[in-house]
């Protein structure tokens, strides 16, 4: 079986998500997108580059980046960023962040079963 194989479907996708969340980061400044959106999208979009360079079952590739994201978001809750000596890095403290928030592990939750029920209808689209 080959792993690394470069998927168009997947890298339009990654395009996609990566500009719709630098519009959400850079001009939208509301309470239900910049909070919420980003966050389902974020790991849309790492699953998405993933899978652009990698031929890799879905559950086992949606469920590490879940993982990831909730490793990421727990690293927030003990200040990490902090704990590293990065806090004066713009670009560390947006990659790390700097707040836990329960509300964001669901909001990845969400995101990550859309992109399993995305890859369902795709497959099942494929066999019809």
């Amino acid at each position: 079986m080959r792993v690394f194989r470069f998927s168009l479907f997947y890298f339009v996708w990654t395009i996609v998500l990566l500009a719709t969340e630098v519009c959400i980061g850079g001009y939208v400044h509301d309470d239900l997108i910049r909070p919420f959106g980003g966050d389902v999208f974020i790991v849309m979009l790492i699953y998405c580059f993933i899978k652009s360079f990698f031929d890799t079952p879905v559950l086992p590739t949606a469920g590490c980046v879940l993982l990831f994201a909730f490793a990421v978001e727990i690293s927030q809750y003990f200040h990490l960023v902090y704990v590293l000596g990065w806090g004066g890095s713009a670009i560390a403290k947006a990659i790390l962040g700097t707040s836990f928030s329960f509300i964001d592990l669901i909001m990845y939750t969400l995101g990550i079963s859309a992109v399993i029920v995305a890859e369902h209808l795709k497959t099942s689209l494929r066999n019809f």
